[in-house]
């Protein structure tokens, strides 16, 4: 598993590998870390695999041009990624603030990346390099490869493609479409004549020969009108299955067209086998911190793919609804390695993917004739077709913990609980609990209210509230104290104060208390982020309420926290603008007093108010002599 070094990264390195030229230079935003959680280190491995040369360009300086000759003028093309995310959520809060860290950079530093690296990057290149193939892939490009909603900037934005100037998008998970490009370019095809792959994005004047494809609205005509906007993303959206999905042609003016063809077909078992099988160092180059490293070190990726459907989240748009695993030997194989490793202490700390109890396709029919295009699996009901065995899953489960030197293999990457409850007799709840919880359980209900569940296209309030009295059922059963954290967001699309208000009851009487609080934040490609940006639901065409204004986020954010004194203020005014006047005061379900107050006279005045309940406002008489309260 580790025969092989690191990839090229200097001229010393090539000749030490004896190239004279590289067939790649592949320029990525993060630290070069060979490891398959790393999109980099992926394609580049494949490529390698199918007898191609790839160097790495690592965080090059993009104020300096040379910074991008380091490795010389390749021979087929430039490979440019911004990194494992987006560069902007990378750099910013969705308050826009500057992040402190950069996971993704030797030591956590910031700084290392430009914002829209992919662009950037790809312009640096085409300065230094007029006439070299530029290929796009990663997140950034993956969810920019149409036009669509900079929240960063607060403007609709075209195809990344143009801005980047670059010569191809290879978009999803680009394993099959790298390698049909590079042969294609090895053949000496023009990479203007490639419009023929499955997975990739092209700009064009001639749409002549695209027999099947649909006609999206004009650029133009979508930055002027939201509605034409929401109407075309949600056309992109349906046509994100690689059985049914259509090429799409967006126009621009002066005659350009960007096309994106149908995506990639999923990998199979199989090559999801050999491509995690593939010489990866498992390690950063050089051998410096890398923070996300230790997140993933000890983890296992079983998945690709979700049938989850939340509209706040990417994936479909990125990597399908369609889920592709990989088998158990591969998954053992690589825990054996794990065991060997002279800092393992005995513990898996995941095994997962988006959703970690996705281990095969919702239903059988999806690998033949693709997902349906105007349904969902889970929501706003679980299809009648769904095939909820976690039989798999909870086998693997147990081959792993049963491994010589494992200890404990817990579930991190989060779990679809809606999903788990359609497993007859809760087998695997009941398995989840007794062996892979490590005392807290992250869950993602999102929100309590069942009009911002819709919104969110998330499960209704009673499916969690089922999901957590089993949950605390079955804890009780085994004698075990394990607590549920579940994620929530404030200032989702559709979520109004009432809503918020709702959701601070529900911490009220659940006794929680949230750390953090995470507002949404409209990251590109989702109906959320459409609904957010339009003020309109592109499911349905409907308006839809959307918090915009600072001081409602605040509020809505406080009201999570409403415990918290510096929130004091926020929250009254909060419960004040709908009428929710019953809210404040001293009674169990009230949720802040009269008046702001230390925290130690709060507790004092919710005493003073239990006792007076207790009593009917008298004061009993205590017996014996009254103790003198003077000096001394």
């Amino acid at each position: 598993m580790m025969a092989e070094g690191f990839l090229p990264v200097s001229r010393e390195d090539m000749e030490k590998q004896h190239i004279d030229q590289l067939d790649f230079v592949y320029v990525i935003g993060d630290a070069y870390v060979d490891h398959p959680s790393f999109g980099h280190a992926i394609i580049s491995r494949v490529l390698q695999a199918h007898g191609f040369t790839v160097g790495i360009i690592s965080q090059p300086d993009w104020k300096k041009d040379g910074s991008i000759a380091v490795l010389g003028r390749p021979r087929l093309a430039f490979l440019v990624t911004s990194g494992n995310m987006d560069s902007m959520v990378n750099h910013y809060y969705v308050s826009k603030k500057r992040r402190e860290r950069d996971a993704y950079t030797p030591g956590g530093v910031t700084g290392k990346r430009p914002d829209h690296a992919a662009v950037v990057y790809s312009n640096l290149i085409r300065r230094t390099y007029k006439d070299v193939p530029i290929i796009l892939g990663g997140i950034e490009a993956s969810l920019r490869r149409l036009a669509h909603y900079d929240y960063w900037s607060d403007s609709y934005k075209r195809s990344i493609l143009l801005d980047a100037g670059a010569d191809l998008i290879s978009y999803g998970m680009g394993e099959k479409s790298i390698v049909e490009i590079a042969e294609a370019l090895d053949a000496g095809i023009s990479v203007k004549d490639i419009t023929f792959i499955k997975g990739t994005v092209y700009r064009t004047q001639d749409i002549s020969g695209i027999y099947d494809g649909l006609l999206l609205p004009d650029y133009e005509a979508c930055r002027k009108e939201k509605k034409l906007y929401a109407e075309s993303f949600m056309r992109q959206y349906e046509n994100t299955d690689p059985f049914q999905g259509k090429a799409l042609m967006e126009p621009y003016p002066n005659k350009v067209f960007v096309v994106q063809n149908p995506p990639a077909e999923p990998l199979t078992v199989q090559e999801m086998d050999d491509i995690y099988d593939l010489p990866y160092m498992r390690a950063p180059y050089p051998s410096i911190g890398v923070p996300a490293v230790e997140e993933i070190k000890f983890s296992l990726i079983s998945c690709r793919g979700c049938f989850g459907g939340c509209n706040f989240c990417a994936l479909t748009f990125h990597q399908g609804r369609i889920v592709q695993v990989r088998s158990h030997a591969s998954l053992l194989k690589e825990a054996q390695w794990m065991t060997g490793q002279p800092d393992f202490k005995g513990y898996i700390h995941d095994v997962g993917g988006p959703t970690a109890n996705f281990r095969h396709p919702s239903c059988q029919k999806q690998l033949q004739t693709g997902v349906c295009k105007n349904r969902q699996c889970l929501f706003p009901e679980p299809c009648k077709n769904l095939d909820s065995s976690h039989e798999d899953y909870s086998s693997l489960l147990k081959k792993l913990r049963q491994l010589s030197g494992v200890k404990k293999v817990f579930i991190r990457s989060g779990v679809r609980f809606d999903y788990m409850l359609q497993e007859k007799g809760d087998r695997f709840l009941k398995e989840m609990i007794q062996y892979h919880v490590s005392g807290l359980c992250k869950v993602a209900p999102e929100h309590i209210s069942d009009r911002v569940l819709y919104y969110m296209g998330k499960p209704k309030r009673e499916i969690y509230d089922r999901f957590v009295r089993k949950y605390e059922e079955y804890n009780k059963k085994f004698g075990l104290k394990q607590y549920l954290v579940p994620y929530l967001m404030s200032s989702h699309p559709g979520t109004q104060i009432k809503d918020a208000v709702e959701l601070a009851e529900y911490l009220r009487d659940t006794g929680h208390q949230p750390e953090q609080v995470q507002d949404f934040y409209p990251t590109p490609s989702t109906i959320s982020t459409v609904m957010y940006y339009t003020g309109i639901d592109p499911r349905t065409g409907e308006s839809v309420y959307v918090a915009k204004n600072p001081h409602e986020k605040a509020m809505q954010r406080a009201l999570m926290q409403y415990r918290r004194p510096e929130n004091y203020e926020l929250v009254r005014e909060a419960l004040l603008s709908v009428h929710r006047e019953d809210l404040i005061g001293f009674g169990p379900k009230c949720l802040i007093p009269p008046r702001k107050m230390r925290r130690t006279d709060q507790g004092k005045e919710r005493a003073e108010y239990s006792r007076k309940k207790r009593t009917g406002g008298k004061r009993k008489k205590r017996k014996g002599k009254k103790k003198d309260c003077g000096d001394g």
